[in-house]
């Protein structure tokens, strides 16, 4: 019986269970391993956010971007509509009555096409450059953060700018008969011949008469030389870049910046939901849904103001085939064109619905990308 007993009071040590709160004593819960940007599920996730999120902010806008081609293209069937707000309400009116509601999304499956990709590379690698640049959160500064911006806009656009081209041409034409495909607008530019002037060995061309250029050209080389290909596709690319150096630079420096103020303590408990469980260690709260869009409404007004001059310049180099004599024109003789043509307002043709498609457009971008990381857990 004593033995008995003795076993029955000999106390058995509980099955050790796991922390439930990480301030327990008897027990640590183990920390989050930060997340590894550089790791394949980081970069197919965040390449996936960044293309929904991009077609999701189109698709929002794709009316208003066909008559914002039409403005900046200097369509001559809607440069009477140009300058004013009811101006984009009677295109977008007479577009309807011509086409329907399908003629306001002409052009937006080729939109589709390019802008999955182009915004999937673009957040993949601002969030690939931005870990380079700024490895640690002391090395944060607004100027590192342009440069993140940058790199990856001039990045994404370097990839998919034939695309782009494409859906320029498609959403360009407003002829109710004869309608071009895909295939045939894509044959066209192909097929588009541009001519550059060839110097005379031996002459100068101030002095020359008239009769000794043209004895010239007669026995040394042709005046032109024509040249098409896939060169063709990269039309207009030389200011897309530079106009993209302020545009995703502005537009990613402004949305993390402005996030930074309204996480700011005082007013965070307005602006700021409660970080999910997944969510990787380090990454500051997610904002509310009217703070997150109000945020990339504001990135993308400013960057749409830093970067449009630009863009005018581009879309006009790029319809220049489809409306000209095949010359290829180069950013300094479309600028002059343009400044010869409208004067410097020319610049900012159709900045109005350019505000008025920007701030909804970037507001669903960054919504939509950020929600997506959230749920990604990234």
């Amino acid at each position: 019986m004593r033995d008995a007993t003795d076993v029955r009071r000999t106390p058995v040590a509980p099955k050790k269970e796991p922390a439930i709160c990480p301030t327990d004593d008897e027990a640590q819960v183990p920390r989050k391993a930060a997340k590894d940007k550089r790791s394949f599920g980081y970069v197919w996730r965040s390449g996936v956010a960044g293309g929904l999120a991009g077609c999701a902010a189109k698709t929002i806008v794709a009316p208003l971007d066909r008559v914002k081609i039409l403005f900046q293209s200097h369509n001559p069937h809607f440069v009477k509509y140009t300058g004013s707000w009811s101006g984009v309400a009677l295109a977008v009116k007479d577009i309807y009555r011509q086409d329907g509601s399908v003629g306001l999304f002409k052009g937006h499956s080729a939109t589709l096409l390019r802008i999955f990709p182009y915004a999937a590379i673009k957040f993949l690698a601002y969030e690939q450059i931005r870990a380079i640049v700024i490895p640690h959160k002391d090395k944060e500064t607004p100027f590192r953060r342009l440069i993140s911006g940058s790199l990856a806009g001039v990045t994404s656009v370097f990839f998919t700018y034939p695309l782009e081209l494409i859906r320029v041409r498609l959403a360009f034409e407003t002829k109710k008969e004869g309608r071009s495909s895909l295939r045939s607008i894509c044959k066209q530019i192909y097929q588009e011949r541009h001519f550059t002037k060839l110097a005379l060995p031996g002459t100068d061309a101030a002095a020359a008469s008239a009769s000794s250029i043209r004895g010239a050209v007669a026995t040394a080389a042709p005046p032109l030389a024509s040249s098409y290909g896939l060169a063709n596709f990269y039309r207009g690319f030389s200011p897309t870049l530079l106009g993209m150096l302020p545009y995703a630079g502005m537009s990613f420096l402004t949305h993390d910046t402005v996030g930074d103020l309204l996480r700011h303590p005082a007013i965070a408990q307005y602006t700021t939901l409660a970080k999910p469980e997944n969510s990787p260690p380090g990454k500051p709260a997610p904002l509310r849904s009217w703070a997150e869009l109000s945020a990339g409404g504001i990135a993308g007004v400013v960057s749409q103001t830093a970067s449009y001059p630009l863009e005018v310049i581009r879309r006009r180099m790029q319809v220049a085939g489809a409306v000209g004599d095949g010359h290829r024109m180069r950013v300094g003789e479309t600028a002059r064109l343009i400044m010869r043509e409208r004067g410097f307002r020319g610049f900012f043709v159709g900045l109005t619905i350019g505000y008025v498609k920007v701030m909804p457009m970037a507001a669903a971008a960054f919504y939509t990308y950020e929600r997506l990381k959230m749920w990604f857990g990234i």
